[in-house]
């Protein structure tokens, strides 16, 4: 697999609300897109800092991942996960994580934020990170 950079850095929020102000005012960044994300019962806020993203993402469900994490967590919010883009196709960076015996979330891409081609490697696979993998968008 080939990646070309960090894609985004995904944090886990009680509120998009309260937390994009921080964003702005504090640092001075600029949200760009806000979006829901139904199948994973998400909204999220965007971010651009250089050529990497940070993404906030706010559950919309009780049972979603960010909502589990979030209660994991002792109620805050804090870095969910780490997001790759891959130059040569997200289907291949998952083949070959389980050809090397990596476990994975999701077997084949799926459609994410922003349109992306996206997929998940289980934690276990990772050192405890979960991480994702995200089309290269500027392929």
């Amino acid at each position: 697999m080939n990646i070309s950079h960090i894609e985004h850095v995904g944090i886990a929020v009680t509120s998009l609300d309260e937390a994009i102000p921080f964003y702005e005012n504090m640092l001075g960044l600029k949200c760009f897109a806000i979006e829901e994300v139904a199948d994973q019962k998400v909204r999220t806020a965007f971010f651009r800092v250089g050529q990497t993203k940070i993404e906030l993402l706010e559950a919309t469900a009780d049972d979603s991942a960010i909502a589990k994490f979030i209660a994991n967590n002792g109620g805050r919010g804090g870095v969910q996960h780490i997001a790759f883009a891959i130059e040569d196709g997200v289907a291949n960076a998952l083949a070959e994580v389980e050809a090397k015996g990596g476990r994975l979330i999701d077997k084949a891409p799926r459609k994410g934020a922003e349109g992306l081609n996206i997929a998940f490697l289980h934690p276990k696979t990772s050192a405890g990170t979960l991480v994702e993998f995200c089309e290269d968008p500027n392929k």
